[in-house]
């Protein structure tokens, strides 16, 4: 895979986590597919729609997929226990090599951030697992903002934690959500493939 930077006068960079640093989209999808058969999904769970919700916050996706398949949740426990799911199936987390070697490139020379749909401790676990968490003194999760991607909150906090003016930021995004968020911050965007295999 090859990433595709625009020119521009930028000053600092921020990452989405899972599907751009870190190739765990496949592995949410299997936790979510598993959380909601046991409150009663009895079908697949749509690939398509698991992946336009990228970078959507963790506990908004519970409810929103709940209420797609008409399944009467409790969005919180949903939440909670696909988590759980995820986080055993760590071991099979690997890093995306061109995303990681070009944070690897700025780090010390500009700010670095991540700015992630998903809950603060699994985000940082994740991070500290692949040994990324070095890189980013900047962690904003939904937890730190009102509104969630596609809402601009995040970045447009990343950015101030950076001490870096919006327009100055570069985003490296996988879904849709996050790009929304990119676009309304005013700032660039590099998309990075979650979906299929990565040279």
């Amino acid at each position: 895979m090859q990433l595709d930077i625009p020119a521009g006068d930028f000053a600092g960079y921020i990452f989405d986590c899972d599907g751009t640093l870190v190739d765990t989209m496949p592995l949410h999808y299997r936790a979510w597919d598993e959380a909601l058969r046991r409150v009663g999904l009895r079908e697949p769970l749509s690939e398509d729609l698991f992946y336009s919700l990228g970078g959507v916050p963790t506990l908004r996706v519970a409810s929103l997929l709940g209420r797609h398949y008409g399944l009467a949740l409790d969005p919180e426990r949903v939440f909670h226990e696909k988590e759980s799911l995820f986080l055993e199936m760590q071991d099979e987390m690997e890093v995306i090599g061109p995303v990681v070697d070009f944070a690897r490139q700025w780090h010390g020379k500009a700010p670095l951030s991540v700015a992630s749909g998903g809950p603060r401790p699994v985000v940082r676990h994740t991070l500290e697992l692949m040994g990324l968490a070095s890189l980013f003194p900047v962690l904003v999760t939904p937890e730190d903002v009102a509104h969630g991607k596609p809402a601009p909150d995040m970045f447009l906090l990343a950015a101030r934690r950076m001490g870096v003016a919006p327009e100055r930021c570069l985003v490296f995004e996988d879904a849709e959500p996050g790009i929304q968020a990119a676009e309304a911050a005013g700032m660039r965007w590099v998309h990075v493939p979650s979906r299929g295999r990565r040279a």
